[in-house]
């Protein structure tokens, strides 16, 4: 039996889940957030419309927003939003976002 590498967290520390080019991703159904709760700014991403690929729902339109992340907050919640063809092309804006947004760009 091989063994796989990279399959298990290392003694003592927990699996962080997926990360895409520095960040945390968890999807909840037709939603995608992006980034930490715990950062000023989160993105969130929604599938709009999938077409059927072999056995997968590959998405053909999805919504993007950069939101803050405090419930408190008096501004309004939503600073930047579009939309793409892709999941694909919606991530890569998404990350460029999102950077700018910590950063304080």
């Amino acid at each position: 039996m091989a063994e796989s590498r990279g399959s298990k967290p290392a003694k003592g520390k927990k699996a962080e889940g997926l990360v895409y080019k520095g960040h945390p991703l968890r999807r909840v159904g037709n939603f995608i957030y992006y980034g930490s709760m715990a950062d000023e700014y989160i993105i969130l991403m929604q599938t709009l419309d999938a077409r059927k690929e072999k056995d997968l729902d590959v998405a053909t339109r999805v919504s993007i927003q950069l939101q803050y992340t405090d419930p408190d907050q008096t501004r309004e919640q939503v600073v930047k939003k579009s939309q793409k063809e892709s999941l694909y092309t919606a991530m890569d804006l998404a990350f460029v976002w999102l950077t700018r947004a910590l950063e304080g760009k």
